[in-house]
């Protein structure tokens, strides 16, 4: 796994990326980095990395994650579309993406809005808003120039028509 890019989509090995923070002790220094690295560990299951990164003062941490639940769910690519605040010195950060998968072979998007908080150097996640969830390349009847049906507020041609 050390010489394959990172899940995340970050184009580096995995070893100088995501897995570095999976693995270790080390923490990601910004809310994006985060972000990375809890979409890696949800398409490697790992429970543990998910509950450690969530904020404990969160309503909606669970005590346990479920993969179960997913059925035959594969991650396949995260797109961050932006991010607000977030750097190593801020207290808080908001971070857009729109996460590839398939499920039972069809491709889908979730589109959502994340929250994370910063206490005493480290990132945590909070919690989100799930914007939409849609098949992947579905057809559009309006024409590509149309708002894309996935919610992100982007033509079409721009967005899940690509």
């Amino acid at each position: 796994m050390d010489n394959l890019s990172c899940l995340c989509g970050s184009g580096i090995n995995s070893s100088d990326c995501c897995q570095r923070f999976i693995v270790s002790e080390d923490h990601p220094t910004t809310a994006e980095a985060l972000m990375r690295s809890r979409f890696t560990a949800y398409a490697q299951k790992n429970e543990t990395y998910l509950l450690s990164t969530w904020d404990d003062s969160s309503k909606k941490k669970p005590k346990y994650i479920d993969f179960s639940k997913e059925g035959d769910v594969v991650w396949t690519q995260l797109d961050i579309i932006q991010c607000k605040k977030g750097a190593k010195n801020d207290k808080k950060g908001i971070v857009e993406f729109k996460a590839h998968y398939t499920l039972d072979g069809k491709p889908y998007v979730m589109h959502e809005i994340s929250r994370f908080v910063n206490k005493n150097g480290r990132w945590f996640y909070l919690d989100g808003l799930v914007k939409s969830v849609a098949r992947a390349n579905q057809q559009v009847n309006e024409g590509k120039n149309k708002p894309c049906p996935c919610g992100s507020g982007k033509k079409y041609k721009r967005c899940c028509g690509k």
